[in-house]
């Protein structure tokens, strides 16, 4: 059983979908919040979240504390069924701690110090902020165990990073506890190169622009554990004051690369994030990946803490979605694995940064056009959380991301296309294209119960990676490993065998060469052929039982009729090797022929823009979200007669879907 079923975090006795919006009572005068709190019924929430920005009104000047006017808010909501979450206030620090510290705003790369103003304008590391901290969330752990309070996001989407000197001392120090040496720091960074050896702990710098790739992969880990450290303070003040069931998250941002996620989620109950379009529309297949990374945090369920309700203001075209698309959108969330849908935020503020940006209802306090579509939403997930509550994915799939491998292709990309995300994405379409359940998951990931994964651009390797994927191989699994995969060690530097590494006897070749290309350059497979696009391998086969899958055409004469991707059966496993970067077309097909291998089969087949996704509850029944993205009618042929969940009717062999139309299906008894 694939390791991600596990959602035994806290408070799922409520039994419910939850369905809400950021709220800052704070803003606006306490007669207007019953009128809020109506329209908050109306629409269907069941739950807000508040207070993560609102430090200065929590308190005003140190160690006064106003939490009343939180406390009738909280009641408020709770009398008409609608439950809070507390974000504690350490994304904004206020003016006046600022002014009597002002050594705690960051500084950044250029060695000024950020202006006030905006939001997590402080070095994560300054002991002010730590001891600010612990007086606002102790106070407020102490005094919010209010039943009607039932979770807690900590902070707000971190991402600065801080280049003063106390950080560089810091990261000294972090560098002294891992090395232990500057022998050893010198010989794993080689720093003989340029010149760079170092003779005293005080000499390393924080890396600015380009530098030696050790030293940024180290700061990377220091950025980690600075957050994660920081996170650790806030989660020991506030867990002994929590009662049974309340849980504890932090809001992530998508694919942000400030940090290693998978770490800082490890201490969290549960993980959340906040996705936004900005300019266009949501383009599913990529959408998906990311939920997916985010359930892959914890390996369960998630919260989606923050999403548009229509607009954002920060894009160069704030464009709205379509009609009916925000709610597709919010399903399509569900459908992989999210259990809430929150929108920021509920009410334009009068001022402030963030003016134009969406809401539900305007700066007058009327309800936007979109409110409609909030509550079709909220009376949806009402009648569907019976069904879907403690509903978990069951992906046979698993897609490995690895934040090392990501940030050092980042620093030397060697092809200024080459993205790591969007290499990763390359390989997701097909299978989302598919409707194949995916796992996104970390390189030390359990992968027993998987029968295909895939690692791409796995490019730094351990011991115990190897050792992971060599299981999963001896286990009868599929394993495909893509360009630049085992080309450095733990320390970012280039291991002293030819690319896959370790991996290279799995694989049953070794890159001979790698080219960044210019042009695209034909290729002929077995059973498709296309393009390779921004880079190309030169694969030597190693042994006799490798059977090439696909050749180079005429090209730069190097690669002319070269092999490209082979597969090798290894102690009844089978590994892919793929030197090249398909186009579009023939990876789809490159795809396809290893899903049939692997054995791996939809639950159904459906047209081009229709989802289906499926989550099996604690009882093993089976639901299906079927969403169509498109604003065609569209057709689902259906496997067997199904009950349609939102209807309440029986469907025979097929469905029809409206525009951004949305079904949840079970088969008939």
């Amino acid at each position: 059983m694939p390791h991600n079923q596990n959602t035994d975090y806290p408070n799922q006795g409520h039994s419910t979908l939850y369905l809400g919006a950021a709220y800052y009572p704070e803003h606006w005068p306490e007669k207007r919040w019953p009128e809020d709190v109506r329209l908050m019924s109306e629409a269907g929430f069941n739950v807000a979240r508040m207070a993560e920005f609102a430090w200065s009104t929590l308190e005003p000047a140190e160690g006064e504390f106003d939490f009343d006017w939180l406390d009738r808010a909280i009641s408020q909501l709770a009398s008409a069924g609608i439950v809070s979450v507390l974000g504690t206030p350490t994304a904004a620090p206020p003016a006046w701690l600022v002014q009597q510290y002002p050594e705690m705003l960051a500084v950044d790369e250029s060695g000024r110090r950020v202006q006030f103003g905006n939001r997590c304008h402080y070095c994560v590391n300054a002991p002010e902020l730590h001891d600010a901290t612990r007086r606002i969330v102790g106070a407020m752990a102490e005094h919010f165990t209010n039943p009607h309070v039932i979770g807690w996001q900590l902070d707000n989407e971190y991402n600065r990073v801080c280049y003063c000197d106390r950080c560089r001392r810091l990261f000294q120090q972090y560098l002294t506890t891992k090395f232990g040496s500057l022998d050893a720091l010198n010989q794993r960074w080689a720093t003989r190169y340029w010149s760079q050896t170092y003779s005293a702990w005080e000499q390393i710098p924080i890396p600015i622009g380009p530098h030696n790739p050790g030293l940024m992969l180290e700061f990377k880990h220091f950025v980690t554990e600075s957050y994660r450290q920081f996170q650790r303070l806030q989660l020991d003040i506030l867990r002994p004051h929590l009662p049974d069931g309340v849980w504890v998250t932090h809001n992530f941002m998508n694919w942000f690369d400030g940090f290693d996620h998978y770490a800082l989620a490890e201490d969290l109950d549960l993980a959340s994030w906040d996705w936004y379009m900005g300019t266009g529309h949501n383009d599913y297949l990529a959408s998906g990946a990311a939920h997916d990374l985010v359930r892959g945090f914890k390996r369960r369920n998630f919260w989606l803490m923050e999403t548009q309700p229509g607009t954002v203001n920060w894009s160069s075209v704030n464009n709205s979605l379509n009609k009916g698309e925000a709610r597709a959108m919010a399903w399509h969330a569900v459908a992989h694995g999210a259990d809430a849908v929150l929108y920021w935020q509920w009410r334009s503020a009068p001022n402030g940064q963030e003016q134009y940006h969406g809401t539900v209802v305007d700066q007058s306090g009327q309800p936007r056009p979109f409110y409609e579509e909030v509550q079709q939403l909220g009376r949806e997930f009402a009648d569907a959380s019976p069904l879907l509550t403690d509903s978990t994915s069951t992906a046979r799939v698993a897609i490995i991301n690895s934040y090392d491998s990501r940030w050092s292709i980042q620093w030397q990309p060697h092809h200024h296309d080459f993205d790591y995300v969007a290499h990763l994405i390359r390989y997701y379409r097909p299978l989302a294209a598919r409707n194949i359940e995916v796992d996104i998951l970390p390189p030390d990931a359990p992968l027993k119960g998987y029968r295909l994964v895939i690692a791409p651009a796995l490019l730094v390797l351990d011991e115990s990676t190897v050792e992971r994927l060599e299981e999963f191989v001896r286990r009868r699994g599929h394993l495909v490993l893509t360009a630049r995969c085992g080309m450095k060690d733990e320390y970012n530097a280039l291991l002293p065998t030819r690319q896959p590494g370790p991996l290279a006897e799995m694989a049953g070749v070794e890159v001979e060469e790698y080219y960044a290309l210019q042009d695209e350059i034909p290729v002929v497979g077995n059973w498709f052929s296309g393009s390779s696009q921004l880079w190309a391998e030169q694969l030597k086969v190693l042994n006799n039982v490798v059977a090439p899958i696909a050749r180079y055409g005429p090209s730069n004469g190097w690669l002319d009729d070269q092999v490209g991707i082979t597969v090798n059966s290894y102690h009844g496993g089978f590994v892919y090797y793929v030197g090249m970067v398909l186009d579009e077309t023939a990876q789809q097909a490159f795809i396809d022929r290893i899903l049939k291998t692997a054995g791996i089969r939809p639950v159904m087949d459906v047209p081009q823009g229709v989802e289906v996704r499926k989550r099996v509850n604690t009882e093993g029944k089976e639901i299906l979200i079927v969403i169509n993205h498109e604003r065609a009618v569209q057709t689902v042929q259906l496997p067997w007669p199904a009950h349609e969940h939102l209807t309440g009717l029986a469907v025979g062999d097929k469905i029809k879907l409206g525009p951004y139309g949305v079904v949840l299906l079970s088969q008939s008894d």
